[in-house]
């Protein structure tokens, strides 16, 4: 890959690679750092990295990275009852539906949360999830499934406390 093609490759995919992360981590500092990682290591590998793959190759580092920086930091913090919520949030101070939406995404485990945002939030197709996430077509979509299971859970817990 040269200079040219690697600044067009960043360039298209600047955006959804940092509403992934964005959307992912809930911190913007995170999520830049994430993305500008990715950048760095997209050039470090670029001979090694097809063009026509780029975009595959860096959701999938990305990805990697937050779950790394994830486990580091201690920020996934699992709950044994969906209706748990581990940051303090009760849902009478939860107002808006976007925060609503994104407080029960964030409590899924890591690749179901990937999933959802791959495929609900960036629209991509089963098989471009499973070449990012290393997973076959029918992995992807159970993951999806029971992702959106535990969401609608929680969504129903939320409106019987209300």
């Amino acid at each position: 890959m040269k200079r040219r093609e690697y600044n067009i490759i960043v360039r298209e995919h600047s955006n959804n690679l940092f509403g992934y992360a964005i959307k992912f981590l809930h911190n913007r500092e995170d999520a830049k750092d994430i993305v500008q990682d990715v950048f760095e290591k997209l050039w470090v590998n670029r001979r090694k990295v097809e063009a026509d793959k780029a975009k595959s190759w860096m959701f999938t580092t990305a990805h990697n990275a937050m779950i790394n920086f994830s486990n580091r930091k201690g920020r996934i913090q699992l709950t044994e009852e969906m209706g748990k919520y581990d940051e303090g949030v009760s849902p009478c101070c939860v107002t808006d539906s976007n925060q609503v939406v994104e407080r029960a995404v964030s409590i899924l485990p890591p690749v179901q949360k990937s999933v959802i945002l791959l495929r609900d939030l960036e629209g991509y197709s089963y098989k471009e999830i499973g070449v990012i996430l290393d997973l076959t077509d029918s992995q992807v979509k159970v993951y999806l499934f029971r992702g959106r299971k535990k969401i609608k859970k929680q969504l129903k817990g939320m409106i019987e406390l209300v």
